[in-house]
């Protein structure tokens, strides 16, 4: 039998529904201490790689993960083509980690109406390409048909570029274009508008209308097989450097039938202020979890050295049978354990019933001019809770081993005429 185990219950369960003691309002708050700050920390991580995932996305529901392009193209939209044979694109897709490949070519022009005009990125899509971001977020119309003859220079265009221009599903718009390297050569296309999408991106939902890779291909007089590059989607984005790097050294000595070189960088290379600052809220992170556990830590101490000032008539009659030291320190850390777990179970039902009412409701909302997003995101990650709990459970039993040495200086004598 647990003596010292069976000595703790009694102390724990007993108090709880005896008289009321002294440590009483301590041992509610140190509570409450646990269960705020396990809450805390189970939110801030939830919702910061929620943030992180969300935006993230939509970098990459743009851009895809990894883009390969003419080595010679300058940071201009406008580009110099790769002619893309299928036995590259087999490769590339046989490649590890790779999920899709494909084909996008893009064309920069201004849009014109009667009031207003607005320049844009025109970009073109094959057969191949994955709707399902925009499909997710396609507010009126539905994505481009090429199928679909009765509708010709078929487009997608954001809310932000329709605000502005006035246009809605079912409009036509005369977009604009010059010449690759001849400003004289200016030319013009009327476009018909099947979908509009809001990702509540401005950078980008204030540029891309998208349309078919073959107009185009048209626009820039390239052959059917040159395009402005190759879009790969990977597998597992943990190991989106890895691959990204694999594909880069394996496309060094390959040339297409222009001679062409080609680059592969992935999407954290062509958008790096943007992960640069996703990676600086990890920061804000970790700050947060080690304040929460600080006050969690100390609240649980304070309550530890009330029930064991409370209890030094126990502890001395315990001394005085024979009990050692080790031992009552073990009962009244099993004390301790008992008080952090009641904590961590309520810690646990607030932070969960607050991301399951903000992922199912999205009561919290957000301004997405700043954040990207138009309500808090989050993510409720099983992996990472457990983690956390675990963590707080083992660092708090630990933290909790100090305060338990007071016990082996109350003396057996004093300790039995303590009141």
């Amino acid at each position: 039998m647990n003596l010292e185990l069976f000595i703790a219950k009694r102390i724990h369960f007993k108090s709880e529904k005896g008289e009321k003691r002294v440590s009483s309002p301590a041992i509610k708050i140190a509570v409450a201490g646990v269960a705020i700050g396990l809450a805390a920390m189970i939110l801030s991580l939830s919702i910061v790689v929620g943030f992180k995932t969300e935006v993230r996305n939509k970098v990459v529901g743009f851009g895809s993960h990894i883009q390969i392009t003419n080595l010679n193209n300058t940071t201009s939209y406008e580009n110099q083509p790769i002619s893309v044979s299928p036995e590259l694109i087999k490769e590339l897709t046989d490649a590890p980690n790779i999920k899709q490949a494909q084909l996008y070519a893009t064309k920069p022009g201004v849009i014109k109406t009667k009031d207003a005009f607005q320049g844009i990125m025109l970009k073109g899509v094959g057969e191949d390409y994955d709707w399902s971001f925009f499909k997710q977020n396609m507010i009126d119309g539905s994505i481009i048909n090429p199928q679909d003859t009765s509708i010709t220079n078929q487009v997608v265009i954001s809310k932000n570029i329709a605000s502005k221009l006035h246009l809605k599903t079912g409009d036509s718009f005369i977009a604009y274009f010059v010449g690759e390297r001849n400003v004289e050569e200016r030319s013009a296309r009327r476009f018909n508008i099947t979908g509009i999408y809001s990702t509540n991106f401005e950078e980008y939902d204030k540029l891309f209308v998208v349309t078919d890779l073959s107009l185009i291909q048209r626009l820039n007089k390239w052959e059917p097989d040159q395009v402005s590059g190759i879009e790969l989607l990977v597998k597992d984005y943990d190991k989106l450097e890895e691959t990204t790097q694999d594909i880069y050294f394996n496309l060094m000595t390959y040339r297409d039938k222009d001679n062409s070189t080609l680059l592969a960088r992935s999407i954290k290379e062509l958008n790096p202020m943007i992960f640069s600052w996703l990676d600086l809220l990890d920061m804000n992170v970790w700050v947060i979890i080690g304040l929460m556990f600080v006050i969690s830590v100390f609240t649980m101490i304070s309550g530890l050295l009330i029930i064991i000032l409370e209890r030094t008539n126990m502890i001395g009659m315990l001394k005085t049978l024979g009990s050692r030291n080790f031992s009552i320190r073990k009962t009244f850390l099993y004390v301790a354990s008992f008080l952090i777990l009641k904590g961590m179970f309520w810690g646990n039902i607030i932070a969960l019933s607050i991301l399951l009412i903000q992922k199912y409701f999205g009561v919290i909302k957000l301004n997405p001019d700043n954040y990207y997003v138009s309500e808090m995101p989050v993510d409720i990650n099983i992996l990472y809770i457990l983690l956390i709990n675990t963590g707080t459970l083992v660092l708090s039993v630990v933290a909790m081993i100090g305060p338990s040495y007071l016990i082996a200086k109350i003396s057996p004598a004093k300790s039995i005429r303590f009141e």
